[in-house]
């Protein structure tokens, strides 16, 4: 990781294994297949960020971190396999993601007592935090990835 913004990307519900139930362990950076995820993942790359998944089974996944198999674990839910805060502040921790001055979060509501735990002095973001919905989530993170985009290729 060398940038100065760290963006935390929503896992979504869609995993590879929906696709091929027969395949085993896969990368973070392939296992979340859904919409949101992908979109949320090219805006961060295009912006030159780095990158982790939040997922309420697994907490804080780097991009080459190993996701053993398909779940159904949200966040803001009653679901017994949800990740406990002291687990995340450990990863928070031992993954260096305390390191990184701004945190940009793409994901809605229910992340923001989870990063706010957990930030200390980062200055933290919520960029869609006021989207109208997944349809306007999307659109936004479409605009500002082609934004980049055009920015880098100045």
């Amino acid at each position: 990781m060398q940038s100065d913004t760290l963006c935390i990307i929503p896992p979504g519900k869609r995993k590879i294994w929906d696709r091929d139930a027969t395949r085993g362990p896969a990368s973070a950076r392939d296992a979340y297949t859904g919409t949101l995820n992908r979109k949320a993942r090219a805006y961060a790359e295009a912006s030159g960020c780095d990158w982790v998944i939040l997922s309420a089974k697994h907490g804080f996944l780097l991009p080459a971190d190993t996701v053993p198999g398909n779940y159904d674990t949200a966040f803001g839910t009653t679901n017994a396999g949800i990740i406990s805060a002291d687990e995340l502040a450990r990863q928070w921790e031992e993954k260096d993601l305390h390191t990184y001055s701004r945190v940009e979060v793409l994901g809605g509501k229910k992340f923001r007592p989870i990063i706010g735990a957990l930030a200390g002095s980062a200055a933290v973001y919520f960029p869609l935090e006021n989207s109208r919905g997944i349809g306007d989530m999307l659109h936004l993170l479409d605009a500002w990835t082609v934004r980049m985009l055009k920015t880098d290729d100045k």
